[in-house]
C-alpha cells in the first residue's frame, strides 16, 4: 500500500478519536455543570460546524472519515485475518465491513451539515419507521444483538488488554506507553458500557417501549437518569480517553496493509 493511502488510513484514526474525545468532553462538561450538552455523533457535527472555520473542520473531519472507511473496507478484504470462509473471519471481516458503513455515514453526514448548514431535526427517527413495520422488531432486535456482542468484546478487549495488539509499542516513550494502557482500558470499557446500554434500550423498544433511541445520548440520557450525573460524566471521560487512545493508536499502529 502507498505511504499516501497509509497516511490517509491513519488520519482515520485521529478523525474517529477526534469524534469520541468531542462527544466525551462536551458530556462530561455537562455532567458537572460547566457547559456543554450530552453529546452523539450528530451533536459532535453540529459543535464544529458553530465553531470558528466550521466548514473547514467538517470538511477535514470528512476525508478523515472516509479514510477511515477506506481502512476498514481493506481490513475486510485484503487483512491478513481468518477467511471468509472461517467463523472467526468472517465475524471480524463482517463487523469491518458494518465500521465501514457507519463511519462513510457520519462522513456523509458532516458533507450535509456543509451543504445545509444542519442535520434538520424533522420528521421520525430510524427507529420510530423500522417500528411502523411489520418486520422492525425483528431487525431492531437483530441489530441490538449486535450491539450487545460489540459491548462484550469492548470489556474483553479492555481486560485482555487486545487492545494493545498492533501497536508498535517499542516506538513510544514510556509516559506514552502508561498513556496508551489506561486510556485504552478505560476507553474501551466505557465504549463496552455505551453499546450494551444502547443494546439494552433498543430490547425494550422491540417488547413495546415508546423511548426514542437516538444513539450515544439515548445511552447518557439513561445513566444520568438511573445513576446520575456524575456516574455519566464518568463514563463520558471513559469515552474522551478512548479517542485519546486513537490519537496514539493512530501515530504508532502497526497497518497490517
Amino acid at each position: 500500500m502507498s505511504k499516501k493511502r497509509e497516511k490517509w488510513a491513519r488520519f482515520g484514526m485521529f478523525s474517529k478519536g477526534f469524534v469520541y474525545a468531542i462527544i466525551g468532553a462536551l458530556t462530561a462538561l455537562a455532567a458537572f455543570n460547566l457547559g456543554g450538552s450530552r453529546s452523539g455523533n450528530n451533536s459532535v457535527l453540529e459543535f464544529l460546524a458553530d465553531q470558528p472555520f466550521g466548514k473547514v473542520l467538517l470538511a477535514a473531519m470528512a476525508v478523515g472519515l472516509f479514510g477511515y472507511t477506506f481502512y476498514r473496507l481493506y481490513q475486510s478484504f485484503y487483512g491478513d485475518e481468518e477467511a471468509w470462509s472461517e467463523g472467526k473471519g468472517f465475524v471480524k471481516r463482517s463487523a469491518y465491513i458494518i465500521s465501514a458503513i457507519f463511519y462513510a455515514l457520519l462522513g456523509v453526514a458532516a458533507i450535509r451539515v456543509i451543504w445545509k448548514g444542519s442535520l434538520g431535526s424533522g420528521g421520525e427517527s430510524i427507529v420510530q419507521i423500522l417500528m411502523s413495520k411489520s418486520y422492525g422488531p425483528y431487525l431492531l432486535g437483530v441489530v441490538a444483538l449486535g450491539l450487545l456482542g460489540k459491548g462484550v468484546f469492548q470489556f474483553y478487549k479492555a481486560i485482555s488488554g487486545k487492545f494493545r495488539e498492533n501497536v508498535q509499542e517499542s516506538g513510544l516513550k514510556s509516559t506514552e506507553k502508561k498513556l496508551l494502557i489506561r486510556a485504552g482500558y478505560v476507553g474501551f470499557i466505557a465504549r463496552g458500557i455505551i453499546s450494551s446500554l444502547l443494546a439494552y434500550l433498543l430490547f425494550k423498544v422491540c417488547l413495546g417501549s415508546r423511548n426514542n433511541v437516538d444513539g450515544k445520548t439515548a445511552a447518557f440520557d439513561f445513566l444520568q437518569n438511573n445513576f446520575g450525573a456524575a456516574i455519566m460524566g464518568i463514563v463520558a471521560l471513559g469515552l474522551l480517553a478512548y479517542g485519546v487512545f486513537m490519537f496514539l493508536h493512530a501515530k504508532h499502529a502497526t497497518l497490517k496493509m
